[in-house]
């Protein structure tokens, strides 16, 4: 196997439900709609989770962290990044670097972007400078145009655990 970098996409939309805490990259935001889901339905932390294991090779996190298993209900998607982190020691990968984009049309994000990076970086095992987090609307257009839910991309490279080229 090459020494070279290796790129990972992901990709993750939930829908909006009432009950449930608002949880974006780690970071729990005052909202009065949180996210539906298995887990807690954090979207921007599934997307680099898809993506980092996209880039190993490895199927999505539906594989290792089924929506069946009851064990799993409520985990907190950082704990299945550091999972995932784990997956990709064992396949001897560590992250490089990694780039997000949270598309919503509220709640407003930009004011979470670091506490965000912070969490992230905190899961992954890594500076945050190496982590990119943007956010936007989807210029009131289709199902998150009407603020139905809340998507994200993510995008992630690795290397080798042992290669020193970058």
């Amino acid at each position: 196997m090459s020494d070279g970098m290796f790129v990972g996409i992901g990709y993750d939309v939930h829908r909006f439900a009432g009950n449930n805490p608002l949880i974006l990259g780690g970071v729990h935001l005052e909202f009065p709609l949180g996210l539906e889901g298995h887990s807690d339905a954090d979207v921007l932390t599934h997307a680099l989770a898809d993506a980092l294991l996209g880039a190993a090779g490895q199927p999505d996190i539906g594989h290792f962290f089924p929506n069946t298993d009851s064990s799993l209900r409520g985990i907190s998607s950082l704990e299945i990044l550091q999972r995932v982190v784990g997956i990709l020691q064992s396949a001897g990968f560590k992250v490089h670097n990694v780039d997000c984009t949270v598309i919503a049309e509220q709640p407003k994000i930009s004011p979470h972007l670091d506490a965000m990076k912070k969490a992230l970086a905190g899961a992954i095992w890594m500076d945050p400078t190496r982590i990119g987090i943007k956010a936007t609307t989807n210029e009131k257009l289709g199902f998150l145009g009407r603020g139905e839910g809340i998507a994200a991309f993510a995008v992630a490279s690795l290397v080798k655990a042992h290669s020193e080229k970058l």
